[in-house]
């Protein structure tokens, strides 16, 4: 008995499923490098970090030159802050390894600088204590939160690091009177964006945490 004409299409169909033209294979993304410009940049802060301590522990912490010295070192690392993050979403060089270790080259940048100012005697302790404890917090927050999802750094933290960066170098240099009242204004600014940021951040975790996937907003 001779095959009908429908089944006959169904076998060829099974035979071949592409019976014209080409199809090519659906492509997958490349995998982004965890050496990449961005991720660089980070990893020289982080290496910037003691170079920076050094310099302004020299001579006692009060030498003109060395805190200049620091200060300008502050400031290299600083800049390599804004420009990996760009660079990183620019070119898309985004990795889990640099939402990770860009907020920790941050801390252990601003961390090391408000130690060091409340050791020389130049910033009050209660305000490194607030810096720190909160920064210490949200890196533990970080880790606790990282196998349900990662939060990348977001405008609230890099506005917050900013005028942390800010108020520091002011602070570094070696200036007197008015410009040194300046850095502590910027200091207290900073200060109320570090405990507002922090406590938005703990809700962003909460978030991460209890829903098992990325939170949507983000912040350091």
């Amino acid at each position: 008995m001779s095959a009908q004409p429908e089944e006959i299409e169904r076998r060829w169909s099974a035979a071949s499923p592409i019976r014209s033209g080409f199809v090519p294979a659906a492509s997958e993304p490349a995998a982004v490098p965890l050496m990449n410009i961005a991720n660089i940049l980070t990893m020289l802060r982080i290496a910037l970090v003691p170079l920076f301590v050094v310099a302004l522990f020299v001579g006692g912490g009060h030498e003109t030159g060395w805190r200049i010295v620091a200060a300008a070192l502050f400031g290299l690392a600083a800049i390599t802050d804004r420009f990996d993050g760009q660079l990183a979403r620019k070119y898309g060089l985004v990795t889990d390894f640099g939402k990770l270790a860009d907020p920790i080259a941050d801390k252990a940048l601003i961390g090391s600088a408000v130690i060091g100012l409340s050791v020389l005697g130049d910033l009050a302790w209660w305000i490194t204590l607030v810096i720190c404890g909160r920064e210490i917090g949200i890196t533990l927050l970080r880790l606790a939160v990282v196998r349900r999802g990662v939060i990348p750094a977001g405008r609230g933290g890099k506005l917050k690091t900013l005028m942390q960066s800010l108020a520091i170098a002011v602070l570094l240099l070696p200036l007197s009177g008015w410009f040194a009242g300046a850095g502590m204004v910027l200091m207290y600014a900073a200060v109320a964006l570090t405990v507002i940021t922090g406590l938005d951040y703990v809700g962003q975790a909460a978030r991460v945490w209890f829903a098992g996937g990325p939170s949507r907003a983000r912040g350091a």
